[in-house]
């Protein structure tokens, strides 16, 4: 078998491991091989003395938060599968101005957590690398959301959040009767560029005539900002609208202007009740227990040098009972996926919604969402990276003129390119000031 994955600079040979049964797909002439499925054990007896508590620096609140709701809800899950896992937190550190160092120290020493994190980039850097030192037998761990450094055991994670937005990105494609779809963004940050890239990808392999406009909020939370933002993008004609901000206030603008809300972070019908299926077309569920799961089982098997950069996709999980009370009968749990009013894949789709889009399309994203969760495709492999020349200059690292093919098709970029470097819009993406 010939077929090989690049990665940027680097190429990787397929392989197939002695007496493992693969599943070879040919996309556009490349073959990929997929990952034979592996179920990760449930580990139900840990000796007392390493028992885990997980300690969250939050930057914001639970309540009324697609993000740090959703960290608190990933940590519930833990604790119900596995009985020596804990969790305790601090919120709102970062809206309300506290020092993260202060709030990851009470953690540790009142409170006995043995692995922190960060939910917001500010509450790790640089406060988690200033103390790690301090803590030598604590995993510190830290949310990304431009800057990528780490090492010994300040840690660094994200989930490929992207995979999911792709996905969205070819049902707004297929719903949007204007043409013009809007994304509400918080800061511009490698974060915002790297989801907003991946919805525009599919939107346009969905809808070619479809334009994708943005307009900044500037911060991850401002009800009054978010909201005023949304009515702008409604007020030029988007007829779909999603957002990469933390409140209640664009679903809000789609209820009452009759248009289709795309989700993100979580099920907010299913998980919140914030909305209903007639206004939220589709959304994706993050499932940080996955990421929490990983990192907590390699502090309990002592590793010596934990990973520092941990980027889990749609093709990593993990096991679950078929009794679990959230997704019942659902016994593997990917790292993100489709979900919505607490149905998962292609079911995830809104009824209503779905009676638009033709059966064609519904089919072509069940083969997308197949293949990464086989991980035997991904969108950023695929497409070229066109710079529109807007983005965010950072240190050594401009923005790359207008038109420049920053990545070339059928090259898989670089963790640290994904998570630290793609700094810029892609072209055709309108940037509404």
């Amino acid at each position: 078998m010939s077929g090989k994955i690049k990665k940027m600079g680097v190429t990787v040979a397929t392989a197939v491991a002695i007496a493992v049964i693969v599943t070879a797909i040919v996309v556009g002439g490349i073959v990929y091989v997929a990952k034979p499925p592996v179920v990760k054990e449930v580990i139900k007896e840990v000796p007392a003395k390493r028992k885990v508590t997980l300690g969250f620096v939050l930057g914001g609140y639970i309540e009324g938060s697609t993000w740090d709701g959703r960290y608190i809800i990933a940590a519930k899950r833990l604790k119900w599968l596995y009985p020596w896992f804990d969790y305790v937190y601090d919120e709102a550190v970062i809206l309300t101005g506290r020092d993260p160092i202060s709030s990851a120290r009470d953690l540790i020493t009142a409170k006995g957590a043995n692995l922190v994190v960060g939910s917001w980039e500010p509450c790790a850097v640089p406060a988690f690398k200033e103390i790690q030192g301090e803590y030598p037998d604590v995993y510190f761990l830290g949310n990304i959301g431009s800057d990528v450094s780490r090492g010994g055991n300040f840690l660094r994670f994200f989930p490929r959040q992207y995979q999911a937005m792709y996905l969205e990105g070819l049902v707004a494609g297929a719903l949007t009767k204007t043409n013009k779809i809007g994304i509400a963004v918080g800061p511009a940050c490698v974060q915002n560029f790297r989801r907003m890239a991946a919805f525009y990808l599919g939107v346009k392999e969905a809808n070619p005539d479809a334009t994708v406009y943005i307009k900044y909020v500037g911060e991850w939370y401002n009800p009054p900002v978010e909201r005023e933002v949304s009515l702008a993008l409604v007020g030029m004609g988007c007829d779909v609208l999603t957002h990469y901000t933390d409140s209640t206030a664009p679903v809000e603008v789609c209820e009452e202007k009759g248009i289709w809300f795309i989700g993100k972070d979580m099920d907010i019908v299913g998980m919140y009740n914030w909305s209903t299926t007639d206004t939220v077309a589709v959304s994706f569920d993050t499932r940080w227990e996955v990421i929490w799961d990983h990192f907590v089982k390699e502090y309990l098997s002592e590793v010596k040098a934990p990973e520092t950069l941990v980027f889990l996709g749609m093709d990593d999980h993990i096991a679950m009972p078929a009794d679990n009370p959230w997704l019942p009968g659902q016994t593997i749990l990917p790292t993100v996926d489709l979900q919505n009013n607490n149905k998962t894949g292609i079911d995830a789709i809104s009824p209503k919604a779905r009676a638009l889009i033709p059966e064609s399309m519904i089919e072509h994203i069940k083969m997308r969402r197949d293949q990464m969760l086989k991980g035997v495709w991904d969108p950023f492999f695929e497409y070229p990276l066109v710079s529109s020349g807007e983005g965010v200059e950072m240190p050594g690292l401009p923005v790359p003129p207008k038109g420049t093919v920053v990545k070339p098709a059928g090259v898989m970029p670089s963790d640290e390119f994904l998570l630290g470097q793609l700094n810029f819009q892609l072209d055709g993406i309108v940037l509404v000031k």
